[in-house]
Formats: C-alpha cells, sequence, structure tokens
C-alpha cells in the first residue's frame, strides 16, 4: 500500500471556534481569535485563554458517563463519535478488532489534577478520588474511546509535547499500512486552560502577556508577537486504505499522503535557529509522499507566535521551498492545544484542501521583517489547492509533518 492510499473519511472537531465541524470551519473563516479572559484564571499574571464555550459534556455524553473522564477526554470522545458518524461508520456493525485508537495528548488531565494535588497538599489524602489515576492518565483518552466505540485493535496514546497530535496521525497511518487494523481513528485532545500550566508556562515566558487585548495576544508572525495563548479542544481523523473507502462508496474528504518526523536535538525548550529538524521532517513527509516542493500549495504553519519558534519555522520552510506557498496558522485563532493542537490544524488542512478555501490568520498587521512568507491574513483566501503540509513542533525537539492531497 502506498501512502497516497490513505483515504481521510471521517472528521470531527471540538475547539474554540466551535463545536462539530461546521462550527469549527465557519469559525476559522470569521478569522476572529477566540481568546478571552478566563475567571478560572484569575489572579495569575495571565489571566486569559482560548476555550471552548458552550461545551456541556453531560448533556453531550450522558452523566454516567462525563462525571468519571476528564475535559479532555469528553471532548476527544465528542470529537471521536462525531467522526466516526461522518465516515458513515456504525460501531455496533463494525469488526471492531479491526479499528485501531491512536491519539495525541501531551500532559493528561489537569481537571482532576488541580483538585487532587490541593487535596493532597492539606493532608486531606482520605478525600482523594479513586478516579484520580483514571481521569488524569493519558492513555485513558485512547482507552476511554476505544471501549465506547469498541475499537478493539491497537491503542494507544502518543506524547510528544506540541507535536503529539500529528505524531498520532503518522503512527495510525503507519498501523494502517501494516496491516495490524483496515480503520484508524486518530488525532489528539487536550485542554490547559488552568491555573498550573497557565503558571508554569508563564514562567517559562513562553505565554502572552497581553491582559489589556487578549483577542489580539496570539499573533504568529508579527513583528509585535510575544507568545502563545492557551487553548484546548479535539480533532478526531478516520482513515481507512482507498481501496476501502472506495469500496463502500465513501466520501473521501482528503488522502494523507505523506508523514515525517525528526528531533532537533538542539534545546530542551527552543528550537534549532535554523530549523532543520524542521526541515528533515518536511523533506521527509514530501518524500514518503513522493511529492517535490513544486507540488504544495499550502502550508498549515505550527506558528505558536513565540519570537523563536516563529523565525525559526519560517527559516525552514524558506530552507526547504525558496519562496514558500502561502501559509497560516491556526493557533491566532484557537490558542494552543498543545497535544490538541496537531490533530487539529490536520483537520483544518483537510478542510482546506476539501473548499480551496485557505482560513486567514488572525492578529497579522505588520509582518517580522525578519520573515519572509505570504501569510493569508486579514479574510480566507480561495485558491487553487492540489496538496498541504501541516506543521507540528514541540518542546524537546520534536517535530512532526502531514502531507495530504486533493482526493
Amino acid at each position: 500500500m502506498k501512502a497516497a492510499d490513505v483515504a481521510v473519511t471521517g472528521l470531527g472537531l471540538v475547539t474554540p471556534a466551535g463545536i462539530g465541524v461546521q462550527s469549527t470551519w465557519d469559525g476559522m473563516l470569521s478569522g476572529r481569535s477566540r481568546a478571552a479572559t478566563d475567571e478560572q484564571l484569575a489572579g495569575l499574571p495571565v489571566n486569559f485563554s482560548c476555550r471552548v464555550a458552550d461545551f456541556d459534556p453531560a448533556a453531550r455524553l450522558g452523566r454516567r458517563l462525563s462525571w468519571r473522564i476528564d475535559r479532555f477526554i469528553q471532548m476527544g470522545l465528542v470529537a471521536a463519535r462525531e467522526a466516526v458518524t461522518d465516515a458513515g461508520w456504525d460501531p455496533a456493525a463494525w469488526d471492531g478488532a479491526r479499528v485501531s485508537v491512536v491519539l495525541g495528548n501531551g500532559s493528561g488531565g489537569n481537571d482532576q489534577a488541580q483538585k487532587e494535588y490541593g487535596l493532597l497538599n492539606s493532608g486531606r489524602h482520605k478525600a482523594i478520588s479513586p478516579l484520580c489515576i483514571t481521569r488524569s492518565v493519558p492513555n485513558m483518552l485512547a482507552g476511554e474511546i476505544s471501549a465506547d466505540l469498541q475499537a478493539l485493535g491497537p491503542s494507544l496514546v502518543t506524547s510528544t509535547a506540541c507535536a503529539s497530535g500529528g505524531t498520532a496521525i503518522g503512527v495510525g497511518r503507519d498501523l494502517l499500512g501494516s496491516g495490524a487494523c483496515d480503520i484508524v481513528i486518530t488525532g489528539g485532545s487536550e485542554s490547559v486552560c488552568k491555573p498550573l500550566p497557565a503558571a508554569g508556562f508563564g514562567q517559562m515566558g513562553a505565554l502572552s502577556t497581553r491582559v489589556h487585548d487578549p483577542a489580539g495576544a496570539c499573533r504568529p508572525f508579527d513583528a509585535d508577537r510575544d507568545g502563545f495563548v492557551l487553548g484546548e479542544g479535539a480533532g478526531i481523523l478516520v482513515l481507512e486504505r482507498l481501496a476501502d473507502a472506495q469500496a463502500r462508496n465513501a466520501p473521501v474528504r482528503a488522502l494523507l499522503a505523506g508523514y515525517g518526523a525528526s528531533s532537533d536535538g538542539y534545546h530542551f525548550t527552543s528550537p534549532d535557529p535554523e530549523g532543520q529538524g524542521v526541515v528533515r521532517a518536511i523533506r521527509a513527509a514530501l518524500a514518503d509522499a513522493a511529492l517535490s516542493a513544486s507540488d504544495i500549495d499550502h502550508i498549515n504553519a505550527h506558528g505558536t507566535s513565540t519570537q523563536q519558534n516563529d523565525l525559526s519555522e519560517a527559516r525552514a520552510l524558506c530552507s526547504v521551498f525558496g519562496a514558500p506557498p502561502p501559509v497560516t496558522a491556526n493557533k491566532s485563532i484557537l490558542g494552543h492545544s498543545i497535544g490538541g493542537a496537531g490533530a487539529i490544524e490536520a483537520a483544518i488542512t483537510v478542510l482546506t484542501l476539501q473548499h480551496q478555501i485557505i482560513p486567514p490568520t488572525a492578529n497579522l498587521d505588520l509582518l517580522d521583517p525578519d520573515i519572509d512568507l505570504d501569510v493569508v491574513t486579514k479574510a480566507p483566501r480561495s485558491q487553487c489547492l492540489r496538496a498541504a503540509l501541516s506543521n507540528s513542533i514541540g518542546f524537546g525537539g520534536q517535530n512532526a509533518v502531514l502531507a495530504f492531497r486533493a482526493p
């Protein structure tokens, strides 16, 4: 099986732009950031985030299930159910042993951790919930979704920091190619709109401090960028062999043509200034997809809005492409959902190819003079799009690049 024979037949999204694929897509086309003051971060130096509004897990999943799983699992499960339905599958009728679940997550359950640490620190260890571990460990994202959908094949979580969602999709595609399964539910989910992540990332100097203007805070590639905005969300893709999808007359949203991964080997948090790790991942993805640089018509950048990351990524793109194709940066609207980001951005890249429209980057008022990119901003851009890349770059120097083609 060639990589180009992998079809994306289903999508599911829960994001700050909207709950569901269509709502998220409409929100992306609006070009409006979802960052706002967050009451759960009150009293912290950075008190704003991009939160999923009006997400009622009890209404969507029922109280019996929603009460015992953390928010990152709740969002992942809602998105997974949407993706499976979108792909036209009925879990009650499929051969579950041939269905795999591969999802990305960076830090597990921040909801439960906050509560339990408070109890422990106050000496109330007897009050700690017996569900403390199962609600918070990252693997339960895949475990709960596997059980809910009776996906009984290989089930695992990848954790490569901010590249986790992209890594999961690449690993899931490889499982499909190996013959270990016939269907892969893949992507990622995370919620970091909590005090501990806000304090920790803030102490690192990674967050924007524009408390006077949350909606204008995340500004990838802008000369005045000063950090990212915490976010949350889930993005799920259903992958199948193209021949299998065609045999059941399933709509094919896009083809997952290639995957490239690399490590910077440079620093535990800072990217290689010249982006050479990203260069290797891009070239690996292109080679895997049997595409040349000239075949790529769009790049969905990692684009965190930090000084170092944006400059490094821009240099990597120029190194590979010379004059890179049009670029967008979804985090300007959605914030940074860490392990969920790469999966959400992959799903948006699929929608970009399907609709032949590039969503705009929010808040780009003045392009950094050291960055030579054609960044789509202010309004969506209609364009003929044959193939696109989705970049994910994580702490630890871990990179994942996905290459998609229009079907």
